[in-house]
């Protein structure tokens, strides 16, 4: 009698429990599982708002469609080329958490500073930069002119930023190749420059100053006794303690850099100019809700996903060994 009353109670605890956690359960299959799904379905069928043609699977047609898709490759180089700016930015930020670390009055003021701009509306902050960014009349074109007068220069030009399809790899904008004539500084670099400046104060500094905090201050102090300069210490001593939470921040910087983009293409350029602020996600964008082209946006977002999963994994291969030695 005992036992069967024990299970009764049991299985009051676990109905009551399943009552609380069943409006996050439906939540997450309407709006996450079930569209996932959905996706992933729709990508082997010729799925179109539009109805032009009859409704058809087409098996694998989608994702071979998308190996010969020039549109597509082009706009991979562009996310690729923005993701070049990662080490850069992991860089700075470690810089700052170093500098930020530092037990000197007052640096709580300038954490939060730094911290700061990640709370603005990411649309405030990209109209800002649209407006920095004007090749007429914006604060940096203005500085840059001021900064050649200045330094008796004349003749130079000032870059274009937004407006400019120019690049410093030369990259050309309608075939993946080099291209002499768009040498220069264009859009790609704006965007690039704005990911540098607003990354660098965000989570990834804010991850670092955590793993410092963590570092024994008995090492530090050992090294410091055998002599070593404050250089040695950080590399000898900080940096390896810093090897886990580097993995994470590169391994979440390259999945946002895959997936990211969005916001400032549709902001700041459009895509534009021709197509070379255009990232993956931006395209999928255009396919599913410009073009309504549902199941070959959904077979984009799909490789998109494989890309990012397979470049995981090695990360995370990469990773386990460098935390073994």
């Amino acid at each position: 009698m005992a036992a069967q009353k024990g299970k009764r109670e049991g299985f009051r605890q676990v109905l009551a429990a399943s009552v609380f956690i069943l409006p996050n359960i439906l939540g997450f299959a309407v709006f996450t599982a079930g569209p996932v799904l959905y996706s992933f379905v729709m990508s082997f069928t010729n799925e179109s708002v539009l109805r032009t043609v009859p409704f058809r699977f087409v098996g694998f047609e989608n994702y071979l469609s998308i190996l010969g898709d020039k549109t597509f490759w082009l706009y991979f180089v562009n996310t690729v080329y923005f993701m070049l700016g990662i080490p850069v930015s992991i860089l700075l930020s470690l810089g700052l958490a170093v500098l930020l670390n530092q037990k000197l009055k007052g640096i709580l003021a300038f954490r939060t500073l730094l911290y700061l701009p990640t709370f603005v509306a990411g649309v405030a902050v990209l109209l800002l930069w649209k407006n920095l960014f004007n090749p007429e009349h914006g604060a940096i074109n203005a500085f840059l002119d001021w900064a050649g007068q200045s330094l008796g220069m004349s003749g130079y030009e000032l870059p274009r930023w937004l407006s400019s399809t120019k690049n410093i790899f030369g990259l050309d904008v309608e075939s993946v190749g080099f291209n002499p004539k768009q040498l220069g500084i264009g859009a790609r670099e704006a965007i690039l420059l704005m990911g540098l400046i607003g990354g660098m104060g965000g989570g990834n500094m804010l991850l670092y100053l955590a793993a410092l905090t963590n570092v024994p201050e008995e090492l530090l102090e050992a090294a410091q006794l055998d002599g070593a300069s404050p250089w040695k210490r950080f590399w000898k001593v900080t940096w390896p303690q810093l090897a886990p939470t580097t993995f994470l921040i590169v391994v979440l910087s390259v999945i946002g850099g895959f997936q990211g983009g969005f916001e400032s293409a549709r902001i700041l350029t459009g895509g534009g100019p021709s197509g070379t602020t255009t990232t993956l996600a931006y395209y999928i964008y255009q396919k599913a809700f410009q073009e309504y082209q549902i199941g070959y946006a959904s077979a984009v977002a799909w490789f998109l996903f494989a890309i990012i999963f397979t470049l995981t994994l090695i990360n995370w291969k990469i990773g386990a060994k460098q935390e073994a030695i």
